[in-house]
């Protein structure tokens, strides 16, 4: 069984093919990406109406790189998958239409996956993890705890009642003039800074609810660096170093927290996983490592390549979906927004 997945929800345009294998574990054949930074490096952020027509530039070359890189033919594939949501909406438009025809056409299912479930499988492609576990998915748009019970079952534990913690790096990035895309420079800062010479608060912790909020720990750094203006690059440094050791303080702290939660929701969980593009931080994945084998958990950490937006992902939660019969028809939305658990109530307009 192979699924071709497509992912253009934000300023990746990527295509994969995935394959089943018959132990039921997942084989990545191809999967191609194109990244939009130097598109949107200019405005300091994503420009929708870019990315959307970025997607529609690249994508059916890409589509045709990533069969011919997998050396399969169209009739060889038995599903089309596409991120659906959430996302930019133009840009998911561009990605789910694109899947549509290419379903019609070749008279193949149609797999309208939840970007954020592709995300929360991606260990299962990597790990071939079992259910449940407790799920970190952390990126520039989302910051949830969740426990991942099963194919489409999926329960919120905690989640950011202002900023994501992806945001919050971009965010600092862009106050103390770094360039963009933020997170990762602000990473690189931080590796040769003093993170004890400022003293930023740790927002949430301690409290029993696995809740993150993190606009009060950005409008910290912006008052620090106000305050001891101009900034040298010994400064600057220092203030992603500070930032970097707060943000690990409360991710292991709100994790510690969902595992208590998680016990209550869904029983013992198999791992501890943390996805999204913020995964990729080596020293969130450091402070998860100790608070895993401190709960005498195994830490899983899919490859940077899989954190981040990707094809692969898509078709591998594609291929989870169709293997349980669920497919969908040419009348499937695509959404701005798309909750994992679609009973958990929405926080300050974020689900």
């Amino acid at each position: 069984m192979r699924v071709l997945g497509l992912e253009t929800t934000c300023d990746e345009t990527a295509a994969a093919v995935v394959e089943l294998g018959p132990d039921g574990g997942g084989r990545i054949l191809s999967n191609e990406v194109f990244s939009q930074i130097a598109e949107h490096a200019a405005y300091g952020g994503v420009v929708p109406e870019i990315a959307a027509r970025a997607h529609v530039e690249v994508l059916d070359r890409l589509v045709a790189r990533a069969l011919a890189d997998a050396k399969v033919e169209m009739a060889e594939i038995d599903g089309i998958a596409a991120a659906a949501g959430p996302g930019l909406i133009g840009g998911v438009i561009v990605g789910l239409t694109t899947a549509k025809a290419l379903a019609l056409v070749a008279g193949k299912p149609l797999i309208a996956v939840n970007h954020l479930e592709a995300h929360a499988l991606t260990a299962r492609l990597t790990d071939g993890l079992a259910f449940p576990y407790l799920l970190l998915l952390a990126s520039g748009g989302h910051t949830q705890l969740v426990a991942v019970r099963g194919v489409g079952d999926y329960v919120r534990l905690g989640t950011t009642i202002d900023d994501a913690i992806g945001e919050a790096f971009d965010k600092t990035a862009k106050m103390l003039g770094l360039p963009y895309p933020g997170g990762p420079e602000v990473e690189r800062q931080a590796a040769h800074g003093n993170p004890d010479r400022f003293a930023l608060p740790r927002p949430m912790i301690g409290r029993p609810k696995p809740d993150f909020s993190l606009s009060g720990l950005k409008t910290a750094v912006r008052l620090e660096a106000e305050r001891i203006a101009p900034l040298s690059a010994t400064d600057v440094a220092d203030l992603c170093a500070s930032f970097q050791a707060a943000i690990v303080d409360v991710v292991v702290d709100r994790t510690r927290a969902a595992l208590r939660s998680f016990r209550d929701r869904a029983g013992h969980p198999t791992a501890l996983v943390v996805a999204g593009g913020v995964a990729a931080n080596q020293a969130i994945r450091r402070g998860l490592q100790r608070l895993a084998t401190e709960s005498g958990l195994k830490l899983v950490t899919p490859p940077a390549a899989l954190c981040t937006d990707n094809g692969a992902m898509i078709a591998w939660a594609g291929l989870e979906r169709l293997r349980l019969g669920l497919t969908d028809d040419l009348t499937a939305p695509a959404r701005a927004r798309w909750p994992l658990d679609t009973t958990a109530e929405p926080v300050n307009g974020r689900a």
